[in-house]
């Protein structure tokens, strides 16, 4: 009886944090959307020169559009689509030469267990509260600082901070990526243009005098 007891004290802390990891082990779980959370991950992070675009087209998955993603997708089974499968674990295969973080990991994943379809604005377009920490530094993360850091500094520009974002706005520079028009250079590269309520945040935040707020 005793011996029993003893067993079941030491069971009980184990399933207790059994539960608890698997509980935690999407810690971010928003309402994952595809335009704004799960493509910048695949543009920005699997889809550079000699990659998965579609001009390289490396093992037949072109990772710029919904439609290429889909193709290595299974909806509502993360575990049985490769592009999950391919970036998961101790040692992931994509991308090449580093590994992407927890958050957006269980972004691809909670996108995928949602049914992976090409959602947009899922939490409603905001273009009234726009400052630049809580609204356009994250689309700048998202998008465009893979291409634009200190030490890969595209163009010559480095988004990774306000100070190198303001020097972007210069000759209307930033928006005229942004928006695709001609004489900049497109951004994001090798993608479609940012969704309409981000372009009009990022726009309104620029017109207003694009202040570090």
């Amino acid at each position: 009886m005793k011996h029993g007891i003893i067993k079941i004290r030491f069971l009980l802390p184990l399933s207790v944090a059994l539960f608890y990891s698997s509980c935690i082990s999407d810690v971010y779980n928003p309402e994952v959307c595809f335009q704004e959370n799960v493509l910048p991950i695949f543009v920005t992070k699997c889809s550079m020169s000699g990659c998965h675009n579609s001009l390289d087209n490396k093992a037949h998955y072109d990772l710029t559009t919904y439609e290429g993603i889909l193709k290595g997708v299974t909806a509502n089974h993360p575990l049985q689509s490769e592009v999950y499968n391919q970036i998961r674990g101790i040692n992931p295969s994509m991308p090449v030469g580093q590994k992407l973080d927890q958050k957006d990991i269980s972004y691809i994943k909670i996108w995928i267990k949602m049914g992976a379809k090409n959602s947009s604005n899922c939490s409603g377009c905001d273009t009234l509260n726009v400052t630049y920490n809580v609204r356009i530094k994250p689309i700048i993360t998202n998008w465009c600082v893979g291409c634009h850091t200190a030490g890969n500094a595209g163009g010559g520009y480095d988004l990774s901070n306000y100070t190198g974002v303001s020097t972007s706005i210069t000759d209307n520079r930033l928006i005229g990526s942004l928006k695709h028009l001609a004489g900049f250079s497109e951004m994001p590269k090798n993608t479609n243009k940012l969704s309409d309520c981000d372009l009009k945040a990022v726009e309104k935040w620029v017109n207003a005098g694009h202040l570090n707020n």
